[in-house]
């Protein structure tokens, strides 16, 4: 096993961390809810956004790789910088600066401008992300900071699957601009809330980058991470150009897309709650399922996605088994590294958001060159991939993670 130094866990708040509880909690929730939104929001949006800054698809699908690749390096690198300051005063901060950052992205006149903000948007969320999974502990009593953290990462998951059909609907019924400024509203009323239902927030031993690379050493965690990077990079090789494969391939009218995504995003948080029940149990087979689930279910759209009611079913199946991707990767890296769960976390969501932005990147690159289609072979692939490496690679041993 290889060593790992400077992981120590951060000490509780002073006084009575319960003092607050749920609520805070909740507030944090709503934190990561908010953060993934505004990196996701362009996914329903492309067709619009890439019209109004007159643009590709293509294009317009690097929104999403520039805030993926940002996050990813400022995840680790945020975890570190912060060192001393007091948690709540950051995450203030972080949430202040994606409401500046969501608003310059409602304004952008020009594909520049956007970039911009799409980079501020990825250190707001790669620094609330990279915090927010070790606080809930912090907050409520200890043998309540199991379903806590839960509850914060739901926050995650729900976003994935339900920010973009919100999105979408806000930009078929006010414009894209608006569905930017409406998360900008819910960003600055978090930052509200933290501010006032968050106890002070001293933080603990500092996290060295040295500790959390060795932890590419140990074979658990590496395959874990391999798991998360190929599911997420061929879920979003597909997904970020969702809307036009709808619109071509399956012929859907735009007035629909928002709907379909909101079916997508429904049976995504069943799929994350299903996942959350069996990943603790049995983590491998409950990923080996997900992965062969979502490769199946993405490789049938452009044959059986060609009527309305056959895409209607293939997101169904697509939402519920990606619904489950972030909870049990979680799991999984938990119980791969329990003696180092907050540099495990930032090396999830570094590797996650790095999937993101490739995903993204390479599958715009598929989309211009062989058609939109197109996008949904290679995701498939990469998601058989997936079920390769969780198949054959190490994987933790049960009951390893340990709370706190």
């Amino acid at each position: 096993m290889a060593k790992v130094d400077h992981m120590t866990p951060e000490a509780p708040a002073r006084g009575k961390p319960a003092a607050r509880g749920w609520p805070a909690v909740v507030a944090v929730a709503a934190g990561t809810f908010t953060v993934v939104t505004s990196e996701m929001l362009p996914v329903g949006l492309l067709t619009p956004i890439g019209d109004a800054l007159d643009v590709t698809e293509g294009t317009a699908g690097l929104t999403l790789t520039v805030t993926g690749i940002v996050a990813a390096l400022s995840a680790p690198l945020l975890t570190s910088a912060v060192g001393g300051l007091d948690r709540r005063l950051v995450l203030c901060c972080l949430m202040a600066l994606l409401t500046a950052a969501d608003l310059l992205a409602a304004w952008s006149p020009d594909v520049t401008v956007m970039m911009v903000a799409r980079v501020l948007i990825g250190i707001g969320m790669g620094g609330v992300w990279s915090l927010a999974g070790g606080l809930a502990g912090r907050l409520v009593p200890p043998d309540r900071a199991g379903p806590a953290t839960s509850l914060v990462f739901s926050g995650i998951a729900v976003a994935s699957v339900l920010g973009v059909p919100a999105g979408t609907y806000i930009g078929e019924w006010a414009g894209w601009r608006m569905a930017f400024v409406a998360v900008a509203a819910l960003a600055l009323l978090v930052t509200v809330a933290m501010a006032v239902l968050l106890p002070p927030l001293p933080a603990g031993r500092a996290v060295g980058l040295g500790g959390v690379i060795r932890l590419f050493g140990k074979p658990e965690v590496a395959t874990g991470l391999a798991v998360v990077a190929l599911l997420v990079c061929g879920h979003f090789a597909a997904y970020t150009y969702v809307r036009p494969v709808l619109e071509d391939v399956s012929g859907v009218g735009a007035s629909l897309v928002g709907t379909l995504l909101l079916i997508y995003g429904v049976a995504g948080v069943a799929g994350n709650f299903l996942a959350g029940a069996r990943a603790g149990r049995n983590t491998k087979g409950t990923l080996v399922v997900i992965s062969a689930v979502l490769a199946v279910s993405v490789l049938l759209v452009p044959t059986l996605g060609v009527s309305t009611w056959g895409v209607v079913l293939l997101l169904t199946v697509w939402g519920v088994s990606y619904g489950g991707v972030s909870v049990s990767t979680q799991t999984w890296l938990a119980s791969a590294a329990p003696e180092a769960r907050e540099g495990a976390t930032s090396l999830f969501v570094g590797v996650f958001n790095a999937a993101i932005a490739v995903g993204a990147m390479v599958g715009g690159r598929v989309a211009d060159g062989f058609g939109t289609g197109s996008v949904m072979w290679l995701g498939g692939a990469l998601a058989i991939g997936a079920l390769l490496v969780t198949l054959f690679g190490r994987a933790p041993k049960a009951g390893a993670v340990t709370a706190g």
